[in-house]
This record gives structure tokens, sequence and C-alpha cells, in this order.
């Protein structure tokens, strides 16, 4: 059974017919109703105009030669009371100049001769049925988009306003960085550090999973034995993908991209876009922010914003495409980590020379399969003591975070007396003493 038998059985189809011979409306009702259409038939045009003004009939069929209306005259006033019914034309005349009336004046779709061939009317009325219906929807559909488009031109406007203000705010952040640290632009971890801040004072948005995915970003970079520089840069983007979020209504991130409707998910892909006209001020950013900008481009040219494929997407977007992505799968499920990691995994393995580039997905890959002795190794060259037992001159292991998750000192600060002390001021105001890992 074809699709529009299917719709035609579910939604019986309603149908008008017009002869003024009760015979031929007989033989008509008999065949159509067969069919499973409902049937309402006249011998006079005037009542079946009158059923028109109170009724929708989705096919009109109408016979030419009669005594009180002819058929083009009543189809022409069916045109004006029902415009949308699909009419049908049945002549038993070789009356050429009155068949051309009515497909000019009655505006018919189709017309068939007397005597009819059953199955030819039955498909007949079948494909006016389905022209009629496909039309409504049509009209349907326009009207949906319309409104969603009216929507979301009303969700843009607010949003608008909204990105305006926060990014004008955090350019104002910038651009202070920016004077008081205008002699040494190459140290970009100042300015990194207080937009991570930002991202873990939100409530909405996970630091942990940012902190997760620089991270990895820079193990990516290491064993692509890329620069010191690209490594970094590699870092800094991981750590500052979601800062284009901060700019924008926390109910369009809130909750995972999939539970977004289409709307909201256009505008969530904006963020990178949005990031970096947040970093726009920061200058010796560039690399990092057209990381951020590109993270969403796949491998094999489908992405956005550009549509950028292969090696024409800067190596640190593609790194952060798969660190993202491995830490996002892993976030999203909630089985136990051991096989959240795994299906993670594979799920990139899967994707690897499609949306991933395959380089880095071998690099995670090495780099999760390295994670366990690296780790081993990285702990017993440390110590883990108290700030009381601090000296000028010791190396931090791992950044110390405040109970709020605020960064208080990065990776590789190296210890000083003003530096000690205030850290000791601070852990006098928790209820625990803070555990400091030092090379």
């Amino acid at each position: 059974m074809t699709a529009i038998e299917l719709d035609l059985q579910k939604h019986p189809p309603k149908i008008l017919c017009l002869d003024d011979e009760e015979s031929v409306l007989r033989s008509l009702a008999r065949l159509l109703r067969h069919h499973g259409m409902e049937i309402e038939t006249f011998t006079s045009g005037f009542e079946a105009l009158a059923a028109l003004e109170k009724d929708d009939f989705e096919v009109i069929i109408s016979d030419m030669r009669m005594p009180q209306m002819t058929g083009d005259v009543f189809l022409a006033k069916t045109k004006t009371l029902s415009p949308d019914s699909q009419r049908i034309l049945l002549t038993g005349y070789s009356d050429f100049s009155s068949t051309v009336n009515a497909v000019n004046e009655g505006g018919i779709h189709f017309y068939l001769q007397k005597p009819w061939q059953n199955e030819h009317l039955i498909s007949t009325v079948k494909e006016a049925v389905e022209k009629y219906r496909l039309k409504k929807q049509n009209v349907e559909l326009q009207e949906k988009v319309k409104k969603q488009n009216a929507e979301l031109k009303e969700l843009n406007q607010s949003l608008e306003q909204l990105v305006e203000k926060r990014t004008s705010q955090i350019k104002q952040v910038l651009k202070q960085l920016e004077v008081a640290h205008e002699h040494e632009k190459k140290e970009h971890k100042s300015t990194v550090e207080v937009l991570y801040n930002f991202i873990n004072a939100n409530p909405y948005l996970d630091a942990d999973f940012a902190q997760n995915v620089a991270t990895t970003c820079a193990q990516i970079a290491k064993k692509l034995k890329l620069s010191e520089h690209l490594v970094e840069t590699a870092r800094m983007a991981g750590y500052l993908a979601q800062v284009g979020l901060l700019a924008m209504d926390p109910a369009i991130y809130r909750y995972p991209v999939a539970q977004l409707d289409e709307n909201k998910r256009k505008i969530y892909f904006t963020h990178p876009a949005t990031a970096q006209l947040m970093l726009m001020p920061a200058t010796h950013l560039h690399e990092v922010s057209e990381a951020i900008y590109h993270q969403f481009e796949k491998y094999n040219g489908n992405g956005i914003p550009k549509g950028l494929k292969e090696h024409e997407i800067p190596v640190c977007a593609h790194i952060l495409a798969v660190a993202r992505d491995y830490w996002q799968y892993i976030k999203d499920s909630n089985k136990p980590m051991n096989e959240r990691k795994e299906t993670s995994l594979e799920m990139l393995k899967m994707y690897s020379g499609n949306f991933y580039h395959p380089k880095m997905v071998k690099a995670l890959i090495a780099v999760l399969a390295d994670a366990k002795t690296s780790h081993a190794q990285h702990v017993g060259s440390m110590d883990i003591i108290s700030s009381q037992e601090l000296k000028a001159g010791m190396v931090l292991g791992l950044a110390i975070h405040s109970n709020k998750g605020i960064m208080l000192l990065p990776k590789g600060h190296v210890f000083s007396d003003k530096s000690i002390a205030k850290l000791q001021q601070l852990e006098s105001q928790r209820p625990n003493p803070f555990r400091i890992m030092v090379k």
C-alpha cells in the first residue's frame, strides 16, 4: 500500500459531486465510497454552492451540461468560494469551447469524459486529493516557519543586547590587562587565568571540563612534537574554548546541546565567533582566538563557520576539537568512568578522517596509553607539603584552587616570600589546610 493510500485510509477525503442525472451520481458515489471516500451529491448547482459555504471539500467533481447552471459557471463560482479545492470536470460532449472556458474561468485541474473508466477516475481523484493536501501542508509549514523566524528574530534581538553588554564588560577587563602587561605580551598566562576564573565562577559552566580539555590539548600537541609555542596555544585554547558562552543567556548553555531546540542550537554554535570578538583586544592571543573560532570545523569540510577542511583548519583547532569531544562524550554519559572513556575513544576513532584529523586521534590514543605511567612518574617527582613548609624558590607542581574552584596560583608558580605569606593568610580563612604539591 502506497503512502497516499495509507493517508486516504486514515483520513478519508471529502468529495462534492454535482450532476443533474441521479443515475450518474449513484454510480460516482458507489465507486468513490468503495475506495474509502466521503461523498456528498447534488443535482442542483445552487444547493452545491450553499454546501460549499458551510463545509470544506478537497475535491469538486462537476458535470458540464446541466439545465440550471452549466459546469463552467458552477466551477468558476467554486473557485471564489473554495480556491484550494481541486476541481474536476466531467463532460459527455465534444464541446471544446465549453471545456476551454471551464479551464480559463473555473480553473479546473482535471477533466474526464463520460463514460469514464473507473481506474482512471479513481487515480485522478487520488492525485487531486494529494495535491490539495500537499498545498495545505505547504501553507502550514510556511506559517510555522514564519512564526519560528519571528521568535528567532526576537530571541536574537534580546541576545544581541546581552552579548553587547557582557562583551563590553569583558573587553574592558582585557584592555586593562593589556595596559598593565604591555611590556610582557609574551606572558599570556595571566590573561588566560583571569578568563578561566570567569568560567569557573559561572554556575552553569564546568571549570573541571575546561581544565581536562586544556591538559589533553597540551598532551596531544606534545605527542605531535609541536613547538613549545603551539603546545601553549593549544593548552590556552582548551582553557578558553567555552569563554564565548559567558556572553550568552544561560538558557542557551545550561543544558546539553542535544536537548536544545533548533533555534537555540544555532545560537549556541555561535559562541566561538563571540569568543573571537571578546578576545580581539588581546592581540597576543590571536592564535588562541583562531583555534577557538574554528573549533567546530570538520576534517571533511562539512563544519562551521567557514567549511574549512584538512590542512586549511589551524592545527590547534584540530587538537581542540578532539580533546573537547573526548571529554564531552565522557561528561554527557552516565556510565562508569572506565566505560565512558572507552566509549568516548571509540566514538573519536569512528569519525577519524571524517570529523577529526586522523593524526590528532592517533596522538590522543598514544597519550591515553601513556597516561598511567606518566601520572606515576609525575607524582613521584614531587612532594606534598603544607603552607608552613613552603620556602621561596619552590615551584608549584599543581594549580591551587579556592573552595569555590577559583584558581589562586597556577601550575609552575615560583614561590616568593610575598606569595607564601598571602597563601598562608588565605589558608587561615579555610576550614582545612592546603595540600600543596611542589617540585
